[in-house]
């Protein structure tokens, strides 16, 4: 059962973007903002994972965003190949930060597809204090953008991906291991495919564990 979310539209750099908010009731909540995976794959901020992660943050008391990039759902404009879609992450997270000024911690996740975008908001965002980058797809996507990463965080993918070949994503935890000052943790879930099915249950205690754990070093 969803958590009450108030509907809304964020300006966007094409147009309106269809969002889901929920502010917390904590003072100087952290925040978090959560993308969705490839428009071109059906993907919207109503995936399943999407969703989870999003309940997840709320339930630790984040200030939580969740929006469906351009040409998705109601969201105004038409897929962008990456650029447009990242420039509607940064206008959702300018949103964002506007509505929690007295925030402790910023947050960015993002499932497949909205990993990368994910990533790719991190490296031009300081402010952003944390990342969990769900199923990656390395094999895809140039991660190479990531030296140095900026900040800690937690990859989570499925052993038996079927859509990302194991060495892909040995050659990323090996990429990010080496940065010295941060640490981002690699978790892996046995059994489970690039989209968890079956496994939800895993994904979530391992997000909730993560997000407990390293909210409360602030």
């Amino acid at each position: 059962m969803e958590t009450k979310t108030s509907e809304l539209f964020i300006p966007g750099p094409d147009g309106r973007l269809e969002a889901k908010y929920l502010k917390s009731k904590k003072k100087s909540a952290p925040m978090a903002l959560v993308l969705q995976p490839h428009p071109q794959y059906g993907g919207s901020m109503n995936n399943k994972i999407v969703f989870e992660t999003y309940q997840t943050f709320v339930k630790n008391n984040f200030s939580t965003c969740r929006f469906n990039f351009r040409g998705v759902g109601k969201s105004d404009g038409t897929f962008d190949n990456g650029q447009g879609e990242l420039a509607d992450a940064a206008a959702a997270l300018d949103w964002l930060e506007k509505e929690n000024l007295d925030s402790a911690q910023c947050w960015i996740a993002g499932f497949s597809f909205g990993s990368l975008i994910a990533m790719q908001l991190l490296m031009r965002r300081p402010e952003i204090n944390r990342f969990i980058a769900i199923s990656p797809q390395p094999n895809v996507y140039d991660f190479s953008f990531l030296t140095p990463c900026p900040t800690s965080g937690m990859v989570v993918y499925g052993k038996k991906d079927n859509l990302v070949p194991h060495e892909f994503v040995d050659a990323l935890n090996k990429r990010l291991s080496n940065q010295r000052g941060l640490k981002v943790e690699f978790k892996e879930i046995g059994d489970a495919n690039h989209f968890f099915s079956k496994k939800e249950n895993e994904l979530h205690k391992i997000l909730d564990d993560y997000i407990k754990k390293e909210s409360a070093l602030y």
